[in-house]
Order: C-alpha cells, then sequence, then structure tokens
C-alpha cells in the first residue's frame, strides 16, 4: 500500500517503522530535515520536509494516490486539516491523531462531516491498556479478544513456580484450568510452545483462557492478587485523565501527585472524586505521606521515561502490589522487568498496533479480516483476531488436518458468544472470531497461517 505519514515524532516514527517493515511504500513528511534524513537512512521510507498541510508538499508526497494517509503531529487541528486536505486531494483513507478531549468526544460527528476514517488518540489507547492490567493486576499484562470473552495474560514464571518443568502436554491434568500457553520468551529466543516443551523458571509466558479460568488458574499458581481498590497516579498529563476517569467509573479510589499548579486545577474540575495533590511525583517522602504503601497500585505517568521507572522502582521497594511504568523507548522497556518494573506500557507501540491492525484490515477487505492485533515479547510474537469467511478454504475441516505452519497456534475459538478451548477435532466455520498467536510476521488473512500442500 502506498502510504503517508505526516508527523515524526515518537508516535509517527514508530508507525513508521512497522510499516515499512512490512513493505508498505512509505512516505514520511515532517518539517525538521534532521528527523527526515534519520528516517530516511535507517528504514526503507521516502521522505519529504515540510509543511504536511502545504499544496506543494502534499504534491511532493504523492497523497493523491495515497491509499493512506496519517497525520501524527503533537497538533489537533493541524492533523485534522491536513486529512481534510489530504482527502479532497483524493486519498484514499485518512487517519488524525486526535488527543484533546473536547475534540475526541466529537469524534463521531468530526469523522462523518469531515471524512475522517479514522481518529486515533495514544494516551487513551494507552489508558485503556493500563486499565486492564488494573483490572487482574495479577498479569503483567492482559489483552482481551472476542469482546472480553478470551483474554490473554503475561506473567513470569518466578523461582519455585508450580510451573517449573511442567509439560505442556501435562498442563490440563496438573492445574485442571482451561488454560493455554501460547508463547514462551526464555532470554532473547521466542516459542511457541508444543506439547513437548517443557517450562523453566524465569520464562516470560503468555496464558489465553476465560476470565473465570484464567483467575483459577493464577490461584493454583500462588500469583493471584485482588482486586485493584486504590491507585495513585503520579503525573497528570492526558493518559492520567483518561485513566482516571475509567477507574473511578469502576468504583476505586484515584489520587493523582502533579507538579503543575494549572494542570491540578484543571484536574480538580473535570475530576471531582479524584484527589489531586500539587507536588514532585519523584519525591519520596511525598510519596510516602500520601499513602504509597497503602495503596493497591501505582502508575507513573510522567513525560519522562527514566522518572516513571525510579518511581516504579520505589514503589515496588515499599511493596505496592502492582506497580506500572509509562516507557515509550524500547531499549528502556526491555530492561524494565530486570529492575523489578513487573508491567510498563508504551503509548506509541500501542498506538502502532492499532494503526497496523487497520492497514491490515484495509489489504483484506474480502477475506478473513484482521480483527485485533497486539505485539507481545519485545515485538517478536503478534497476536491476531479474525472473523472467519464464508469463502475460506479451511471451513469445516478440523485443525488437526490443516497443515499449519510452524509458528502458529490456533489460541481460540469463539462461535455464537462460547468460547471454544481449540484441540484437533475442533473446526472453524463462517462468524468464528479466531485468534492466532505467531511468531511470522505481516499477517494478513487467517488462510496465511496454512503451508502450501
Amino acid at each position: 500500500m502506498n502510504i503517508v505519514i505526516i508527523g515524526i515524532g515518537k508516535v509517527g516514527s514508530t508507525v513508521a517503522a512497522y510499516l515499512s517493515r512490512e513493505n508498505h511504500e512509505v512516505t514520511i513528511v515532517d518539517k525538521n530535515p534532521d528527523v527526515v534524513e534519520r528516517m530516511t537512512t535507517n528504514y526503507d521510507v521516502l521522505g519529504v520536509c515540510g509543511n504536511g498541510a502545504s499544496p506543494e508538499v502534499q504534491r511532493e508526497a504523492n497523497m493523491a494516490k495515497a491509499h493512506l494517509v496519517l497525520s501524527l503531529t503533537s497538533s489537533d487541528e493541524f492533523n485534522i486539516l491536513c486529512c481534510v486536505l489530504a482527502k479532497r486531494c483524493g486519498a484514499g483513507h485518512v487517519i488524525a491523531r486526535v488527543r484533546n478531549p473536547d475534540y475526541y468526544h466529537q469524534m463521531p460527528v468530526l469523522r462523518k462531516e469531515l471524512g475522517l476514517s479514522m481518529a486515533i488518540n495514544p494516551e487513551l489507547e494507552a489508558a485503556n491498556a493500563i486499565s486492564r492490567m488494573l483490572r487482574f493486576p495479577s498479569a503483567t499484562k492482559l489483552e482481551l479478544f472476542s469482546r472480553g470473552r478470551l483474554e490473554m495474560a503475561e506473567t513470569t514464571l518466578a523461582a519455585g513456580s508450580p510451573l517449573n518443568g511442567v509439560a505442556m502436554k501435562d498442563l490440563p491434568r496438573k492445574f485442571g484450568a482451561q488454560v493455554l500457553i501460547c508463547a514462551v520468551q526464555r532470554g532473547n529466543e521466542v516459542y511457541i510452545p508444543t506439547g513437548d516443551f517443557v517450562l523453566r523458571e524465569g520464562d516470560h509466558i503468555n496464558v489465553t483462557a476465560s476470565h473465570g479460568d484464567m483467575g483459577a488458574f493464577f490461584k493454583k499458581l500462588g500469583i493471584y492478587r485482588h482486586s485493584v481498590r486504590s491507585v495513585l497516579l503520579v503525573g497528570g498529563g492526558k493518559i492520567s485523565f483518561y485513566l482516571a476517569f475509567q477507574l473511578l467509573q469502576l468504583g476505586m479510589h484515584v489520587k493523582i501527585v502533579e507538579q503543575n499548579e494549572e494542570t491540578c486545577q484543571l484536574l480538580s474540575e473535570m475530576l471531582p472524586k479524584a484527589s489531586i495533590i500539587r507536588g514532585d511525583g519523584t519525591d519520596q517522602d511525598l510519596l510516602l505521606e500520601e499513602g504509597l504503601t497503602s495503596m493497591d497500585a501505582c502508575v507513573s505517568l510522567t513525560g519522562i521515561d527514566e522518572e516513571n521507572i525510579i518511581v516504579s522502582m520505589f514503589a515496588a521497594m515499599q511493596k505496592v502490589p502492582k506497580v506500572i511504568a509509562k516507557v515509550n523507548r524500547p531499549h528502556l522497556l526491555a530492561i524494565t522487568r530486570t529492575l523489578g518494573v513487573e508491567s510498563s506500557v508504551s503509548p506509541r507501540m500501542v498506538t502502532g498496533s492499532t494503526i497496523l491492525r487497520y492497514v491490515r484490515a484495509l489489504q483484506n477487505s474480502t477475506g478473513n479480516t484482521v480483527q485485533t492485533l497486539y505485539k507481545m515479547m519485545d515485538d517478536k510474537v503478534e497476536a491476531l483476531e479474525f472473523i472467519v469467511g464464508d469463502k475460506a478454504p479451511f471451513i469445516g475441516k478440523t485443525l488437526q488436518e490443516l497443515p499449519f505452519k510452524n509458528g502458529v497456534l490456533i489460541a481460540g475459538i469463539v462461535r455464537n458468544g462460547r468460547l471454544i478451548h481449540p484441540k484437533g477435532g475442533d473446526a472453524m466455520f463462517p462468524g468464528d472470531l479466531v485468534t492466532v498467536v505467531t511468531t511470522i510476521p505481516s499477517l494478513q488473512d487467517l488462510s496465511d497461517t496454512l503451508a502450501e500442500e
């Protein structure tokens, strides 16, 4: 696909990297010549330096023939303007980054009136991801498939874990719960485990199950944590606002520590049920005075990755049950777990996955289209959900009859609202929601999981 990306900041650079790796014809547009040079040097993309709303720049970027235009600058108004102009030029689909809550709540109207295909809000996407982690605090991360009927949780096997030395095929007999371990990271290696695969201490695993079975499984492992009732948020930016709004609706007590007086005032007006504290969230004495040790969870959301990691390490040292840090830079994400920060979220990576899902669905609008996509384990594994089309070649054939490629696992099938834990004798039918976990990049269609016979 021919894709133009306007605005190459944290989010734009991540999206450009994802899309270029999938062999799309990507053109980036940014006012900063150094940014354009860096991206064109490091990735297989074309670069245009200039104002993305300028007719000359749009012509140079060939937006009239673009299948998709993404405007991802820090200005909501500029992003909307670029998308409107690109659509009038002849671009097929347009996506605008819109972060302001006032605009985002009006997006259904704006999309209809201005012709936007989609609005993306990295801060809201990150807040949604954190909210899921807090709803099931036993897991490092939690993703939902099939409208919540299938859950995928990440966790690490600690020393003395009951799973140490257990082979996959013995899992149902030893633990009873209907769960499937669908991916394992051991050091730098990633595995889609077969029945003979044996788990070891230190393995980072992904588990799929229904909500009830997931809770039962974590209780048997001895790592189940009770529901979160109180949360301390460090940093009062947009992610904090969106997250606090969701948590308050769930009945949790929310306290936000923010240094900027104007931001504190705004948060007090918009979140009257939250406790807003003006102060430096990296001040350990302040955190202790505000009851850090009595909190069920601490989420560090400042604009500086290193601050978030340090605050989270301190919270973990104070035995806060659930600790989450916002970390954008990939090389820091990789080391957070070794520093005692078990959970982290990257707005740019969450946004990249959302856009990637949209692009793959566009490419395959008539087949077994991608409904959900998550990248896991340092981007080495993807979990995708497809809806089975009417003309799929595998309909009615049992899973054991199908020649799946290496590195592919069918993790769940939802049919008529009922979750099926896949076994060799199960089959897929039109309308099924099928979750696939794979180490194969760039899957666009459920049929891509099959080897040529």
